[in-house]
This record gives structure tokens, sequence and C-alpha cells, in this order.
């Protein structure tokens, strides 16, 4: 057993169920396409969608509409209208968007470190992106 292992308590088959939904629920959303990037780029703070498009580079117009509306709906980030004029509209991470992005790294580091890249995996990342609803 690995040092960071041997004293977490066991679980009982309740708790592994819930923990089980819980993971479940976080990675339909998080497992998207551009979902951490999109997360990650809005990090640096209030972003408009014409900014966020071209820095995510190869996402469609649609799939970050899409991302951010999944996004705003799970209370991760907000879209905040300025009325203007001109009217405005930019995106931010809530508290919540905010406490997540930790957990995104630890996430990252731990596949880096423990997942191989396999000819599948890195196809995937480095495809062309097919467009999505």
């Amino acid at each position: 057993m690995s040092r960071s292992t041997k004293h977490l308590p066991r679980l009982d088959a309740e708790a592994c169920g819930r923990a089980d939904g819980a993971l479940m629920r976080a990675f339909d959303l998080l497992g998207k396409r551009w979902t951490g990037v999109v997360l990650g780029t809005l990090s640096g703070g209030p972003t408009g969608f014409r900014a966020l498009a071209r820095a995510v580079e190869g996402i469609s117009d649609s799939v970050l509409s899409d991302r951010l509306s999944a996004l705003c709906d799970a209370e991760l980030v907000t879209r905040n209208v300025d009325e203007g004029p001109p009217i405005s509209v930019a995106y931010e991470l809530t508290a919540a968007g905010r406490a997540l992005l930790p957990a995104l790294d630890q996430i990252g580091r731990w596949a880096e470190e423990h997942l191989p890249v396999t000819d599948q995996n890195q196809r995937s990342a480095t495809a062309p992106i097919p467009q999505e609803a």
C-alpha cells in the first residue's frame, strides 16, 4: 500500500455509491471536450465570448456556446450583460467554479503521472474538432 493511501478510511457500500454518483455527475459535465480549457481561460477573470473564442484555439462558436450554457446551468460560471451602449456580455467563474480549479489541476497531474498516453487518446486530443451540438 502506498503512503498516500494507507491512512484513508475504508468506505462502505453506501458511501461508495454516493461518491460514484457524484463523480458521474461531475464527469458528465467536466468530461466534455473543451470544458476544462474554458474554465481555465476564465480563471484569468471576466471574459467576453469573442475573447474566449480566440483564446480557446480550435473551438467552434456553437460548441463554446454549449459549454458556456452548461457551465452557467451548473452555476460554475455567470453570464453578465452590460446594457451599454454598446451591449456587452462577459462570462466569469463563480465561487464554485473557482473552487473547482485546484481539483482539475490535481486530476490533470494525476492523469499525466498514471494514465499512459496511447495512440487513441493522443489522437483524440489533437484531432480536428467535430461540430458538436
